[in-house]
């Protein structure tokens, strides 16, 4: 906790008081026995309630909706028939809707108010995808709990996040909200969220639920269209989506969100597999699982209930404890119950689940504890919070390219172009999911020049969107005819030293819904790319975007290329800052690059074949027409120093492996690294991959200094699980290898034998 965080927290404590609402439920009992007490008091009709969440439809704090569906919906809160909603912010709205119910309910539960703190709340952190390549664990867990301060501030106390998908195809455009494809790396970073969301304690008023989504093979979505079908062999199941979730589990996340689609032909959010005997049985999870958006009612479409009832039924039998604007649950489950299709015992069970959230927020004790103006005025786009915000936008760039020394900038003396209309932006950076933000709210690239007072000539040369987008769901004509601009780029960069181009995607052309089947630059920006580089050849591309994209074109002919994603708040101060070397990249990539479209799905943890090649014959697995090698691997990063791996070592001690090995900064600028080891279990009675992330550590280096890297890995983690999810841990060499990728040519083996 920041700080200033702690002081207003104390004054905040000493101050204001709690009001004990709830006194009937004494202190003194468990949470267990207090839930007990309450459901024998509750109606099937409020229990059911507890059960039903709803979007925010209303100014609480206007007059109440008088006819139709709103006042249907307006009513159930006052008949305690309903336990939570979502996108009801800011603490006037929040005490509002808390009050009524409170007040007037007849056992004056309160809600829980949910939202989308993806990647910050009023401040914007860089995109999960993003912040997935800077891989630093601990710079991701303070990003998290910037959202969550902000979030909490505001009166919201559950967000819905992390996404933990794994995704091994960049066409799917919510490969932005998690954090790439490998569930090491995944499950890490999965925790380090949770972490970062929910604190140690939740009686802070600063710590809020989390929830790990979607549950599960939401990233496997055939062609990367969102929302399509998933089909995967239960070995992917257990050993590449479920590793994440299940160290969020472990972590003590405290709800779960359903997946859009269907898993061995039934729908996510009824599939008793999924959630009652992975999640809740073999994992003993004792939080709350949510529905996504009408995922319920999305059986329908699916082919798998013929009306809501059988929602009903279906989805509270399969363990989904909250209906999420399905309207199954409130409309028609207690009927499931009088027919006998649901029983009372499973409706008490996930009753129980939310109200264990609701004692365990201290809600009960005090309805109203996110509910403070002065927390909320103080915490919204904090300074601590933009410091946060740039720094974790430097540490997730990377460093694709740098020849011809272009880069760090050396400005002085320079006559440099800029190039781009993404580096006037200032809605694009704060990227996808950014609900709570102020539209345009971001620091554009010209304003991160000026204020390092770079001097420049400045050219939008091709519009990139047609129109002016700035709604969250907008979307976007991209520009495909509009090339009045170009011959004025063309004129400056001909004459400059340096020309820095920035372009991309538009930060609302990835995210949910935003699938693309070709991942080139979008509209004319290619164009405008060949012709500067005709002209002057020193061009910086700085490349903006929520996917890894297919810029074969840019990788063979511009110099320096540098990643910065979709940054955040603080985007043009921290490009800034990494292209005059204020901070020295070491970001790594944490989904692999394809050269073509055509390559994907693509990801380094594959499979070797029977005929893995390359050979000098036709028959073996490739292609005739582009190479099956990536543009740029899974882990790949440079920096503006360079780094060597040498001496490695591998020793057995008892249940662990001990793998050292030498790194030295061998440039001349202090640098970071992060060391990633691998293996491979040459045969097994499952085939296994080529190799698997199995560790990595990030180091900080000044020049010509030595370090050495020790991992120690759990014997445990040399092993697999099979087609039942048990793990399967045999005798047999393994192949370890150590470097600044997936690579990585530094290699040795050891001979696992079973005591």
């Amino acid at each position: 906790m920041f700080l200033f965080q702690r002081i207003v927290l104390f004054l905040f404590l000493y101050l204001s008081g709690a009001q004990y609402l709830f006194a009937q439920w004494p202190l003194s009992d468990s949470t267990e026995r207090a839930i007990d007490r309450l459901l024998a008091a509750m109606t099937l009709e409020e229990k059911i309630g507890q059960m039903n969440q709803y979007n925010g439809f209303w100014d609480v704090t206007g007059p109440a909706p008088k006819a139709g569906a709103d006042k249907f919906k307006y009513d159930h809160f006052k008949q305690g028939l309903v336990g939570s909603v979502l996108n009801v912010r800011g603490v006037t709205q929040v005490r509002a809707l808390q009050e009524l119910v409170v007040k007037q309910s007849r056992l004056g539960i309160p809600l829980l108010f949910g939202f989308d703190a993806v990647h910050g709340y009023n401040t914007v952190l860089p995109i999960p995808l993003a912040e997935a390549a800077s891989w630093d664990l601990p710079a991701i867990e303070r990003s998290a709990r910037v959202s969550a301060t902000e979030a909490a501030a505001s009166g919201i106390n559950w967000t819905f996040a992390p996404m933990v998908d794994i995704s091994r195809d960049a066409r799917w455009g919510r490969v932005m909200e998690g954090a790439g494809e490998d569930p090491f790396l995944g499950a890490k970073i999965a925790v380090a969220r949770v972490k970062g969301f929910q604190g140690n304690d939740f009686s802070s008023p600063f710590n809020i639920l989390a929830t790990a989504k979607h549950f599960a093979g939401y990233g496997f979505a055939e062609g990367g269209r969102d929302y399509n079908t998933v089909d995967v062999n239960a070995l992917t199941l257990h050993n590449t989506i479920l590793p994440p979730f299940y160290a969020a589990v472990n972590g003590g996340v405290a709800s779960v969100m359903n997946s859009f689609n269907i898993f061995n032909g039934v729908p996510a959010t009824a599939s008793h597999f999924l959630v009652q005997d992975i999640l809740k049985r073999n994992w003993k999870f004792k939080g709350v699982v949510v529905s996504d958006w009408g995922s319920g009612i999305e059986m329908i479409d699916h082919g798998f209930a013929e009306n809501l009832s059988q929602v009903a039924s279906l989805a509270a039998n399969a363990g989904s404890d909250v209906d999420m604007e399905s309207y199954a649950y409130v409309n028609h489950l207690s009927e499931e119950v009088r027919k006998g299709n649901v029983s009372i015992a499973t409706i008490d069970q996930s009753v129980r689940r939310v109200l264990r959230l609701k004692f365990m927020l201290g809600l009960f004790k005090d309805p109203y504890k996110y509910c403070d103006s002065t927390r909320e005025r103080v915490y919204s786009m904090h300074p601590e919070h933009s410091q946060v915000a740039r720094d974790m936008a430097k540490r997730s760039m990377v460093l694709l390219k740098n020849e011809k020394q272009l880069l760090p900038l050396v400005e002085k003396g320079k006559k440099i172009a800029v190039i781009g209309a993404l580096a006037a932006d200032k809605n694009s950076p704060l990227g996808n999911w950014r609900l709570a933000a102020k539209d345009s709210s971001a620091v554009s690239l010209l304003e991160g020049f000026d204020a390092a007072s770079i001097s420049y000539q400045y050219a939008p040369g091709v519009k990139l969107v047609a129109g002016d987008p700035v709604h969250f769901v907008q979307e976007l004509a991209i520009n495909t005819t509009d090339t009045s601009g170009m011959a004025y780029a063309i004129s400056i960069a001909r004459t400059a030293d340096i020309v820095v181009m920035m372009l991309g995607e538009h930060g609302l052309q990835s995210g949910e819904g935003r699938s693309r089947a070709q991942l080139n630059l979008p509209g004319l920006q290619q164009q405008v790319l060949e012709a500067v580089y005709a002209v002057n050849p020193n061009v910086v591309l700085v490349l903006t975007t929520g996917r890894p994209l297919a810029i074969t074109w840019a990788a063979e002919h511009i110099p320096a290329i540098l990643l910065a994603w979709q940054p955040g708040s603080q985007s043009g101060h921290a490009i800034t800052d990494v292209l005059l070397g204020k901070y020295n990249p070491s970001g790594k990539l944490p989904m692999t690059f394809p050269r073509s479209d055509s390559q994907l799905p693509i990801y380094y943890n594959h499979f070797s074949t029977g005929r893995p090649g390359p050979k000098k014959e036709v028959f073996w697995s490739h292609y005739i027409d582009e190479s099956h090698a990536p543009l740029y691997e899974f882990g790949f990063g440079k920096s503006y120093t360079h780094f060597s791996y040498s001496d490695l070592q591998l020793a057995s001690r008892g249940d662990t492996v001990v793998v050292q090995v030498n790194l030295t900064n061998t440039g001349s600028v202090v640098g970071e690294e992060v060391a990633q080891l691998y293996i491979h279990d040459r045969f097994s009675s499952i085939v296994r991959p080529i190799r698997e992330l199995k560790g990595f550590k990030k180091v900080q280096l000044a020049p010509g200094v030595s370090t050495t890297i020790t991992f120690e890995l759990p014997v445990s983690l040399l092993g697999y699980y099979n087609e039942t999810g048990t793990l399967l841990l045999e005798p047999g060499w393994f192949d370890f290898y150590v470097g600044g990728s997936s690579a990585a040519t530094l290699s040795t083996s050891f001979l696992y034998s079973k005591k």
